[in-house]
């Protein structure tokens, strides 16, 4: 009777184990699967509603815009956040987007430090050295995307529209902001509550996929 009742408690312990390792694993599942959801309904929005993104929602989409991978964690981004729409004929004069940034919730420009300042390698305890920061195209471009893919999780639209290289969209932004000299505008990404009903892009061409060797 005793090892039956033993018996009996270790298949209920097991089947608890079982239970409970199954459920996590749905967890981690729903989390992936709400992960590559995210990534593959993201698209460009160009029209918005007028109502305000909460001030908490734009401070969420921040913190996953600077999660980004960066070269040597040398993070390079200063973002500016703007909200007030008097200000724009003269920040983005002469920018085709216009309509877009009057439209949208706030108009988000990110901008990259091209220099790093730091000890020479294998000298810590050296001098701090500014040069050139050759990779921060790189970490801009995973910056904003990071800020993209949130937009898209909170139901919000975005849009990456080009700021650097193009002169006409940088200047602007560079002197009416004053940026410092090592400072370049890279992105400008108008964001907000959809107005229409844009779709996603099936992008997938397998074709363009790889293994091993071209």
């Amino acid at each position: 009777m005793k090892k039956s009742c033993f018996l009996l408690a270790a298949v209920v312990t097991c089947v608890a184990m079982l239970t409970i390792s199954c459920k996590s694993s749905d967890k981690t599942m729903s989390a992936a699967d709400a992960t590559l959801q995210t990534i593959m309904q993201r698209k460009s929005v160009r029209s918005y509603t007028s109502e305000p993104i909460p001030d908490e929602v734009m401070d969420k989409l921040l913190h996953a815009a600077v999660a980004a991978p960066s070269g040597m964690d040398v993070r390079p981004w200063h973002i500016v956040v703007m909200t007030d729409k008097s200000q724009y004929d003269k920040l983005f004069a002469g920018n085709f987007n216009m309509p877009k940034f009057k439209q949208a919730a706030a108009v988000v420009i990110f901008c990259a430090d091209t220099t790093v300042t730091r000890t020479p390698r294998g000298n810590p305890n050296g001098p701090a050295v500014t040069s050139p920061n050759s990779i921060w195209r790189d970490d801009m471009g995973a910056c904003t995307e990071n800020f993209l893919l949130a937009a898209e999780a909170y139901g919000l639209g975005a849009v990456w529209t080009a700021c650097y290289p193009f002169h006409d969209r940088m200047d602007p932004v560079k002197e009416y902001l004053k940026l410092p000299g090592n400072i370049v505008p890279y992105s400008i990404v108008p964001v907000g509550y959809p107005g229409g009903n844009e779709k996603p892009k099936d992008k997938w061409d397998p074709s363009r996929i790889h293994y091993n060797r071209w």
